[in-house]
């Protein structure tokens, strides 16, 4: 049965200007209209719609939404394991927070103090074989932690020390292009955006691009993400993103 651009509205809670833009920019054509000329949505618009506001929801704009679902080889099912597993890192991110913030609560009901360690543990560093507990407990039931367990599992001592410099070798090279006033969209820093994007697909899980769009708005989004790029140089967590984006979609 079709849906009218007001129940649509009310379904998706967006208001009917918002879905009329949709139309006019080529993002959401409705597949009917009415013999009045109202426009009329299907499932498979409703479908679509539902998508978009996922990527709305975490925080690409409507260019870019608009070049990734009409992408020839675009995946749906893929795109929404992705948007899962993002979520799913997100929630996990935000549950380990709220805990932190209960017990500083609880702490200070009870007159006492939290432990530096307890403090700061939310905000600490990505140290794989400190952290791996927590990114088991967070992210074991996903595919990409599968598969990066499996893998990083048969590594050696060496091996990890290739991948942390490699890792700092990409990541200074980003860092070095922010600092010259390089555009994140321009050719170096896409080239370095994809040697990011290849540096996990090899060593820890395959990683599309869109699924390296969503890591790189965790990047920012999440505090420890941040603090990650930032402390190399300020500003980076967002420069790697937006190259990282660009790259994606050229």
């Amino acid at each position: 049965m079709d849906n009218t651009v007001g129940q649509v509205a009310r379904l998706a809670g967006v208001t009917v200007r918002t879905l009329h833009h949709y139309d006019e920019i080529g993002l959401l054509h409705p597949s009917g209209r009415s013999e009045a000329g109202y426009r009329l949505y299907s499932e498979a618009d409703l479908e679509r719609l539902q998508e978009l506001l996922f990527y709305r929801e975490l925080g690409f704009g409507l260019d870019d939404i608009k070049r990734m679902m009409g992408d020839p080889g675009y995946d749906r099912g893929a795109a929404l394991r992705e948007h899962r597993e993002l979520l799913q890192a997100e929630l996990a991110a935000r549950r380990a927070m709220l805990e932190t913030v209960e017990t500083a609560i609880a702490r200070h009901e009870k007159g006492a103090t939290m432990s530096k360690e307890e403090m700061f543990e939310v905000f600490g560093d990505f140290d794989p074989a400190e952290h791996e507990a927590e990114a088991r407990e967070r992210w074991g039931d996903t595919d990409a932690h599968k598969e990066s367990s499996r893998r990083t599992s048969q590594y050696t001592k060496d091996d990890w020390v290739t991948i942390k410099a490699e890792a700092d070798a990409i990541e200074e090279r980003l860092a070095e292009l922010l600092r010259s006033g390089a555009d994140p969209s321009g050719g170096e820093a896409m080239a370095a955006a994809e040697a990011h994007r290849q540096h996990i697909d090899s060593w820890f899980y395959p990683c599309s691009s869109a699924m390296h769009v969503n890591l790189a708005e965790m990047y920012v989004a999440d505090a420890r993400f941040a603090e990650h790029y930032d402390s190399r140089e300020p500003g980076l967590a967002t420069f790697v993103r937006d190259a990282i984006k660009a790259n994606a979609i050229r």
